[in-house]
């Protein structure tokens, strides 16, 4: 039980911090606004690596979309590493984890929105 809500406070705090330092700098205000020229890195990695058509993803929900699931990951690596006991352990896990995690939620954050028909076909198989 101690687990569940280790993991619920780490997503809930991460969530909140993720939405008030990174959404709300780079929100767009209005329908109008063009994304702005500088982006929260993950979603520069989204757009180059995945080939998201920005054409058709709302570029907030985008933005949502990459706080909930860096949150969870975040929650989740917490969660893993501090059931170790080890100072070098919980690192070299946490360091290995946490490219892991990234990727393998990123991948299917890919595959979300391929479903959907947001991906520029051609360019990622």
């Amino acid at each position: 039980m101690e687990e569940i809500i280790l993991f619920l406070l780490t997503f809930l705090l991460v969530l909140v911090i993720y939405e008030l330092f990174v959404v709300r700098k780079y929100r767009i205000d209005d329908k109008k606004s063009k994304v702005k020229e500088k982006e929260p890195f993950e979603i520069q990695y989204l757009i180059k690596r995945y080939h998201i058509d920005m054409g058709k993803v709302s570029y907030n929900q985008l933005l949502q979309l990459v706080a909930l699931v860096s949150s969870f990951d975040i929650a989740l690596i917490v969660s893993i590493i501090t059931r170790l006991d080890s100072f070098l352990l919980i690192l070299l896990v946490g360091i290995i984890l946490t490219f892991v995690v990234i990727v393998v939620s990123y991948y299917f954050i890919y595959l979300f929105y391929k479903k959907k028909g947001m991906i520029k076909y051609g360019k990622h198989k």
